[in-house]
């Protein structure tokens, strides 16, 4: 025998309220990940920055990328 269609139907639905919720907590990890992935990024970025800097500087009083002595 076949279940009436409104038991189906709050079996549909319960199901899609399951997955939503499911989902919605998901969705809310993720966005945590996102976050501290984007400021280790950003950390890094700025890392990087200052060891391009420091190099920089390093290698412009560096006297081995000067004349040679003989000049």
């Amino acid at each position: 025998m076949s279940r009436p269609a409104t038991g189906s139907l709050e079996e549909r639905v319960t199901e899609l309220e399951v997955r939503l919720t499911y989902q919605d907590r998901l969705i809310a990890e993720l966005n945590e990940v996102v976050i501290e992935l984007r400021g280790e990024v950003l950390r890094l970025a700025a890392k990087t920055r200052r060891v391009e800097q420091e190099l920089e500087v390093g290698a412009s009083n560096d006297p081995a990328n000067g004349p040679p002595p003989h000049y």
